[in-house]
């Protein structure tokens, strides 16, 4: 593929198109103007609207790609590897976010719930890490995002960024999580219909499910078997650490916490269930685009494209279009989720606990907008350092949410923890776990990469349940009527 596949005028209007359509959608909605409407959306969500919410907010712009790059070069096994685990955290997550709706039924941030329970250091170490996750996830999108953007429209990459990151940014303030949610739901139906008519369009131009059959194993051939030969490798290699990150991605994002603080109590399981299956539609329409090329034996110029150039092959130039507008909607609902999430943390975790005079909603919004500005400017700057890599960040994020997996998961079944030993078991896990980790990936050394991985998961629970089997353990419960 060489040139732009879309031209740039036609993207410029398509951008515009996608930003006036998304503050017209949103002005329809009622004004938030309280913190509980602004933050929790009045936790009155409901299944399939939260379902949709949470679908798409697990949708990373690489996700789009990744599935289908995968499936052509390391075939079915690649792609369970990938797919299963992406499906399976949301659904793991589920009783625990039911668990903190019950325990915290006013809450807002997990951060605060830990803060209250345990201590202002521990709290501390979850806001880094929440904070962070959402300023990594927000530059990754606009990097990775706006890379492939660039590349299919011939636009400016910074431009891009700035246009992006503003477009989330725009309807966010106005609206708050509801207008996330509302946006993620029309977000996630142009994503399945816009894969689904690629997807059947191609496999009748392609020679059907034969080809597929025929590109099962990847370029190669070899990755058929899960459980044999090359197929035990790429379970080795890239499954265990990426199961690993993946189950950790959701308990320590601050955009699932407050999806489940804003579902009608008795509906959050449901909720994340639900999205879990919406979700994992999207990698397996992506990933039979991969197997087609695979089957079809051609060779791609980027296999990171593959999806994109089986469309530019098989489908008329037109349909890059919707193409592009199914990018879109994957990336922008990521990052209104980031937007929200920080706005959450802003907007609460420094007014818990204080006086009622001094948390007015008037100061509550001011903060969490606040919040939300500081976090698109941040995530433009990080996107575009000359020589930044999705790789840096991704290690960064990755080593922080897994690091707080166990602690949380341990919090919410256990009625007795020890303070020190949740502090620092989290903060040995970061400051050992990440460099270990991030040897293995930039020496290419996966055994060391792995045991990064499991390194940081693990010994943040353990030094956890260690020491409240041998120490003073925390504040044992919330108190009823809690304030999360």
């Amino acid at each position: 593929m060489n040139g732009s596949l879309v031209s740039s005028g036609s993207s410029v209007l398509l951008l515009s198109l996608y930003w006036a359509a998304s503050m017209a959608i949103v002005r329809l909605l009622p004004r938030p103007d309280s913190k509980e409407q602004f933050l929790v959306a009045g936790r009155a969500l409901g299944v399939w609207e939260s379902a949709f919410s949470i679908a798409a907010t697990w949708i990373w712009a690489p996700a789009l790609f990744l599935a289908a790059q995968k499936a052509y070069t390391q075939g079915l096994a690649g792609v369970f590897w990938f797919t299963v685990p992406n499906v399976a955290c949301l659904i793991l997550f589920a009783p625990f976010a039911r668990k903190i709706r019950e325990m915290v039924p006013e809450g807002y941030t997990l951060s605060a719930y830990m803060g209250h329970r345990f201590s202002r250091r521990v709290q501390g170490l979850y806001l880094v890490e929440m904070a962070g996750l959402a300023a990594c996830s927000f530059a990754v999108q606009l990097l990775a995002g706006g890379k492939v953007l660039s590349h299919l429209t011939g636009l400016n990459f910074f431009w891009l960024t700035v246009v992006l990151a503003a477009i989330a940014l725009s309807y966010s303030l106005l609206g708050g999580l509801k207008s996330s949610v509302v946006t993620d739901y029309l977000q996630m139906v142009i994503i399945l219909i816009v894969g689904g008519v690629s997807l059947v369009w191609v496999l009748l131009k392609s020679g059907g499910m034969e080809t597929v059959m025929a590109g099962l194993g990847g370029a190669s051939g070899r990755y058929g078997s899960l459980f044999s030969g090359d197929g035990l490798s790429v379970a080795y290699g890239f499954g265990i650490a990426v199961t690993v990150g993946l189950l950790a991605g959701p308990f320590g994002d601050q955009s699932f916490w407050q999806r489940a603080f804003a579902t009608r109590r008795e509906r959050v399981a449901g909720a994340f269930v639900r999205g879990a299956f919406i979700f994992g539609i999207v990698p397996v329409m992506m990933a039979v685009l991969g197997f087609v090329a695979a089957g079809r034996g051609w060779p791609v110029q980027d296999p990171a494209l593959v999806n994109v150039e089986v469309i530019a092959r098989l489908l008329p130039e037109w349909m890059m279009i919707p193409f592009v507008l199914m990018l879109l909607s994957g990336l922008i609902s990521t990052l209104d989720s980031n937007l929200c999430a920080i706005s959450s943390i802003m907007g609460h975790d420094p007014f818990a606990g204080r006086p009622a005079e001094a948390a007015s909603p008037r100061s509550t919004l001011r903060a969490a907008r606040g919040g939300m500005l500081l976090l698109a400017a941040a995530g433009v700057l990080v996107a575009n350092i000359p020589g930044m890599k999705i790789l840096y960040l991704f290690l960064f994020y990755g080593t922080l949410r897994a690091s707080t997996l166990l602690p949380t998961v341990i919090a919410l079944l256990k009625q007795r923890i020890s303070e020190p030993g949740l502090f620092w078991g989290i903060s040995a896990s970061i400051a050992m776990g990440l460099p270990i980790f991030a040897y293995g990936n930039f020496t290419g050394r996966t055994g060391w990469a792995v045991a990064g991985s499991l390194f940081t998961v693990l010994t943040s629970g353990a030094i956890a349940l260690v020491a409240s089997g041998r120490g003073r353990a925390g504040r044992s419960e919330a108190r009823p009527g809690l304030d999360g």
